[in-house]
């Protein structure tokens, strides 16, 4: 009888772990003051208010998430300053490198489908990686360089976890423009696969494998699953993931009648003042040839189709009634493959991972995963607290002398009962 009791008990409890209801749909309306102090997210309020009157950014959007409920969603300041448009909370925003998640989840269902493998060579699937070599010296007034033969062989997971050595800063950006390498946007009529090919070209940093360089890497990834599927890079990012999520407003580059709700980008020069930004950072949404699409960079999208994709992932990889990728894939998505490459930093397929050793430096709890992009988009997931804060901006450089992602991370948890 013992037995029978122990296994039924068993038995029930697999059952309840197994129906758990996820929220399949963001849920406006629900009165969310079981879990947070409503009135200290006011404080949001008042200092991005103060930050747009003082002229430090020009708009924000920012949203909480818990357990799928939306609990705070606002827009402040401008869509376009100049016109004097007012940002809204469904506005279009340049997602910059928040692109790159979305790129890594989607390819990470072809490793589920036994497609790919993280540690065979990337040379299997692109060649052009055969004889890569890492820098030694150049020479800035005839933009030359020397290099010597990489000992170690580029594999699919040292593109995932940017530690392949590649980097487009500094001397390697002029580097880049010399060979003609489209990083993030490119005006010109380059399809992915062949921007990838003129990144071959480029000399490593350092020896794959042995540090930690942030650069267009995903752009790698990208390629691999265009070769892997057989389908253009939005093409397959819109099945596998977008779609699926119900995520109806990001693109490469917008449809026409789109293109009214993308914020204005300004740029925030050092003891200067708000002024807009001109070139391909301003309009590659809906100029230029809309060939070339960066995975690493180019997405634009509104801060609610993002926080259908970060609920995704706390729901173990299910959302709108559709399963996009196994929770044990996400396991390993979510683990720090660096190692101590980046301090006490760790870095996982796409994201920050806060790690025993960085977490007691934050409020943000261990096992949040965190990323942004350079024109502002910031996110948050954390398990622990099924707990999504977004921000959206785009404003360049990063913010001098205050710092509204900090800000809204604090208050959103410091808010939370």
């Amino acid at each position: 009888m013992m037995l029978t009791g122990l296994f039924a008990s068993l038995f029930t409890s697999c059952s309840q772990k197994s129906t758990e209801q996820k929220p399949q749909q963001l849920i406006y309306g629900a009165n969310c003051s079981d879990a947070f102090y409503l009135d200290r997210l006011n404080l949001i309020d008042s200092a991005y208010n103060t930050y747009i009157a003082n002229g430090y950014m020009p708009q924000c959007v920012g949203m909480v998430v818990h357990k799928g409920r939306v609990v705070y969603e606002k827009a402040f300041g401008w869509r376009d300053i100049e016109k004097q448009i007012p940002c809204q909370t469904t506005d279009i925003f340049r997602m910059a490198s928040s692109s790159k998640a979305i790129m890594c989840v989607a390819f990470m269902t072809l490793f589920e489908e036994g497609k790919v493998q993280l540690d065979e060579p990337i040379t299997k699937y692109i060649p052009e990686f055969e004889h890569m070599e890492v820098l030694d010296s150049f020479d800035p007034s005839t933009c030359t360089w020397t290099s010597h033969p990489a000992s170690k062989t580029l594999t699919v997971r040292h593109f995932l976890t940017h530690t392949s050595g590649l980097c487009i800063d500094g001397i390697y950006g002029k580097i880049a423009d010399k060979l003609g390498v489209p990083t993030h946007m490119s005006y010109d009529s380059i399809p992915l696969q062949e921007a990838v090919k003129l990144l071959a070209k480029m000399p490593l940093k350092h020896e794959p494998g042995e540090a930690f360089t942030y650069a267009c890497n995903t752009n790698v990834i990208g390629a691999l699953c265009e070769i892997l599927s057989g389908k253009d890079i939005y093409t397959f990012i819109k099945e596998r993931v977008l779609d699926p999520c119900g995520m109806t407003d990001t693109y490469f580059y917008l449809p026409k009648e789109k293109q009214d709700r993308l914020v204005t980008l300004y740029e925030y020069p050092k003891g200067g003042s708000l002024t807009r930004v001109e070139g391909i950072y301003q309009d590659f949404p809906y100029t230029g040839a809309q060939i070339f699409c960066s995975p690493s960079a180019g997405l634009c999208g509104t801060i609610q189709d993002y926080a259908k994709f970060c609920q995704m992932i706390l729901n173990n990889g299910e959302f709108n009634g559709n399963r996009i990728i196994g929770r044990k894939t996400l396991e390993l998505m979510q683990k720090n493959g660096v190692g101590k490459m980046r301090g006490e930093i760790g870095f996982g397929m796409a994201w920050d991972v806060f790690t025993p050793e960085n977490a007691h430096n934050t409020i943000v709890s261990e096992g949040s995963m965190r990323w942004g992009g350079m024109f502002g988009t910031d996110y948050i997931i954390d398990p622990q607290e099924q707990l999504i804060v977004l921000m959206y901006v785009n404003n360049m450089p990063n913010f001098s002398g205050y710092n509204p992602k900090t800000l809204m991370h604090q208050v959103t948890y410091q808010a939370l009962k």
